[in-house]
């Protein structure tokens, strides 16, 4: 989930991946590795997301959710939690293309 929230938050600055990589400091394949979930997003990722973009790491934290356990062996407040992050990556999808279809009919 935090995959899609870190792509989420570069479409939502309107950066292709290009600009996006260049903007953190990463190559272009690096960032395409992150956004699908291949490398693994340790705390210094989080930090260099959160100057760039200026959000709390708190608030992208939030997006990582255990992936290890089945929803029977997790507690009530981590299954809310994955349902609450995956509504707020929804919304923000939501939003990210009702601009893009905006700009196509301006």
């Amino acid at each position: 989930m935090i995959a899609k929230a870190l792509r989420l938050i570069r479409q939502f600055h309107e950066l292709d991946r290009t600009q996006a990589a260049e903007k953190l400091g990463f190559t272009k394949e690096f960032l395409i590795a992150i956004e699908s979930g291949k490398k693994p997003i340790d705390q210094s990722l989080l930090k260099k997301y959160s100057n760039t973009f200026d959000i709390p790491v708190s608030s992208l934290s939030f997006f990582i959710i255990e992936t290890n356990k089945s929803n029977k062996d997790k507690t009530i407040s981590a299954v809310a939690k994955e349902k609450m992050a995956g509504k707020i990556l929804q919304i923000l999808e939501w939003s990210i293309n009702k601009n893009d279809s905006k700009k196509f009919q301006a």
